[in-house]
C-alpha cells in the first residue's frame, strides 16, 4: 500500500506541475536582447627623463610610430558604438614641452591629431578626454587608424634646472569603448 501512495503522490505532483500557472514561453525574446559591454584598455605610455631631453637639445626629442590595429577586424569595426580616449600628461622637467599624437591610416595619412603644450615644472597634471561617436569625433577615425605617431618637442634649452629628484615627462593614454554585441 505504501508503494501505491508514493506512486499516486508522484503522479499527482506531475499533474499539478503540468497545469500550474505559468506564462507561455516566448523564445523570440533573444532577438530583442541588447548586449553593450564597455571595454577599457591602455593604448600607449611614453616617459622621457630630463637628461634625455637635454641631450637632444631644443627641438624634437621623441618620435615613434605605434601599430594600432584594434579596429581592423570587421567584427569589431562594425560593432563599436562610441568611445573615449583619455590622455594624462605629467611634466616635472624644467622644460616647456609640446607633444603631438597623430592617428594614421594605412597610407600614413593623418586622420586626427591631438596636440599638447605642457608648461615646465610645477605644471599641473593635464587630463584630456576625447569622445568618438555620438556627440564626439567621427568613429571612422578609429575604424581607419592603423598607426599612431607620437612626437615630443623641447621648447626649452638643453640645460637642466629642475629641482625634482627624477624630472621627466610622462604621457599615458587609455581608452574605453562600447560595443554592441547583439
Amino acid at each position: 500500500m505504501k508503494k501505491m501512495v508514493y506512486g499516486v503522490g508522484l503522479l499527482l505532483s506531475l499533474i499539478l506541475l503540468s497545469i500550474a500557472c505559468s506564462d507561455e514561453q516566448n523564445f523570440d525574446q533573444f532577438d530583442d536582447l541588447s548586449v553593450t559591454p564597455t571595454l577599457a584598455t591602455s593604448i600607449f605610455y611614453l616617459e622621457s627623463d630630463e637628461e634625455t631631453i637635454n641631450l637632444s637639445g631644443s627641438g624634437n626629442f621623441y618620435s615613434e610610430v605605434f601599430t594600432f590595429e584594434a579596429f581592423n577586424e570587421e567584427f569589431v569595426a562594425e560593432r563599436i558604438l562610441d568611445g573615449i580616449i583619455i590622455y594624462q600628461v605629467e611634466n616635472t622637467t624644467s622644460k616647456e614641452i609640446d607633444i603631438t599624437v597623430e592617428f594614421l591610416d594605412a597610407g600614413n595619412n593623418v586622420l586626427d591629431t591631438e596636440a599638447f603644450t605642457i608648461e615646465e615644472d610645477p605644471a599641473p597634471l593635464l587630463e584630456r578626454q576625447i569622445a568618438y561617436g555620438d556627440g564626439g569625433r567621427s568613429l571612422d577615425i578609429l575604424r581607419n587608424t592603423t598607426n599612431i605617431r607620437v612626437g615630443g618637442t623641447n621648447q626649452g634649452d638643453n640645460s637642466s634646472t629642475s629641482s625634482q629628484p627624477d624630472p621627466k615627462i610622462i604621457l599615458r593614454s587609455s581608452a574605453e569603448f562600447r560595443f554592441r554585441l547583439r
